[in-house]
This record gives structure tokens, C-alpha cells and sequence, in this order.
């Protein structure tokens, strides 16, 4: 059964802190330079693969006592709050151009890019951490994939636009506050539970 408030939740923390993150903008460099159907499947299918590793290592972690769980999560949450608010612009590099641009190479070039920069991500963590604390996997993969399909197509699509209208500063701002609200209320449930 889907939990709709918990995949509801994993979508909006996973979007706001995936949006500062360098894959709106590697979907942005793709998708002025090849069509955005091939990108986005590339990315869709890079980001599939990392939502399913870090939910299979948040399952792992509910075999924990369930106090540990939480103060573990908390603390977590808390790093990823700081890793966003202290976190600096980053260079993303130049993007090496497919010589082909059939379906197979263009979308190639979007997975393996994503499958080498998000590996190990705040994201990546986070949606292990979300798995973990709710013990949900499918809520939690489904709010976590579609969120950063979300993002990946914004990117992909918009991404010049949005930036132009919405601050990074205060998209990066939001998901930090969403993950220290997070991480406190996870603390407190480790102290008190």
C-alpha cells in the first residue's frame, strides 16, 4: 500500500534539495544540445537506479533498534542541512559532446553522467534516510524518483526560466530548514521514544 503523505513529503524534501544541485544543470547543458527526450530518458533511468540502491540501504538500517534509527537519521538530516547551507556555486565542467546522436548515445551520455555525479549524494543519502526512518520503501521510492524526474526535466526543459525566477539561495535555504525540521524531530523522538 502507498502512503501518500509519505511519498508526498519525500517529493518536496528530495525536489528542493535536488533544484541548487548540479543535475538541474547538467539536464540544462543536455538539453540545449540534444533532443529532451533522449536526455530525460538517460536521467530517468540513472536516477532509478540510485533511488533503488539508497532505499535498499534505508531498509537495511530499520533493522536497527528503533531509538539508534532515529538518532541516526537525525543526525543525518541535520549533516545534509549543513551541507546545504554552508555549501558554495559549483563548477560543473564541460559536458563531452556524443559524436552520435542517435537515441542510444544521447541518452547513454545522460545515464552515465548522472549514474558518476549523483553517486553518493546528499539526495542519494537522504532518500536512504527517509527509507529508514518511515519503513516504506515503495512511498519513499516513488516521492524520491519522481522527484527527481521532476527536477531532471525542469532542468532538462525550464531550467533557465525557473532560475531566473526563483533565487537558488532560497530554494537551497527551504531544503536545508525542511531537512533540520527533520532532523530535529528525529533527535527528539530518539531522546524521548
Amino acid at each position: 500500500m502507498i502512503s501518500f503523505s509519505v511519498m508526498a513529503l519525500v517529493f518536496g524534501v528530495v525536489f528542493l534539495a535536488e533544484l541548487p544541485d548540479k543535475t538541474a544543470l547538467a539536464g540544462l547543458v543536455l538539453g540545449t544540445r540534444y533532443r529532451a527526450s533522449y536526455v530525460f530518458a538517460g536521467v530517468a533511468a540513472a536516477f532509478a537506479v540510485h533511488v533503488a540502491l539508497a532505499v535498499a540501504a534505508g531498509s537495511v538500517l530499520t533493522l536497527l533498534p528503533q531509538q539508534l534509527l532515529h538518532a541516526l537519521t537525525g543526525v543525518l538530516f541535520l549533516g545534509g542541512a549543513a551541507v546545504l547551507l554552508l555549501k558554495k556555486g559549483e563548477d560543473e565542467g564541460e559536458v563531452r559532446r556524443p559524436e552520435d546522436q542517435s537515441f542510444w548515445k544521447v541518452s547513454g551520455a545522460g545515464f552515465m553522467l548522472i549514474l558518476v555525479a549523483e553517486f553518493g549524494d546528499l539526495t542519494q543519502i537522504m532518500t536512504a534516510n527517509l527509507a529508514a526512518r518511515y519503513d516504506d520503501p515503495l512511498s519513499v521510492g516513488l516521492g524520491a524518483v519522481l522527484a527527481l524526474w521532476a527536477v531532471a526535466g525542469l532542468g532538462i526543459v525550464g531550467g533557465r526560466a525557473l532560475m531566473k525566477r526563483v533565487p537558488l539561495e532560497l530554494i537551497t535555504k527551504v531544503a536545508a530548514m525542511l531537512m533540520l525540521g527533520l532532523g530535529v524531530w528525529s533527535l527528539w523522538e530518539a531522546v524521548t521514544g
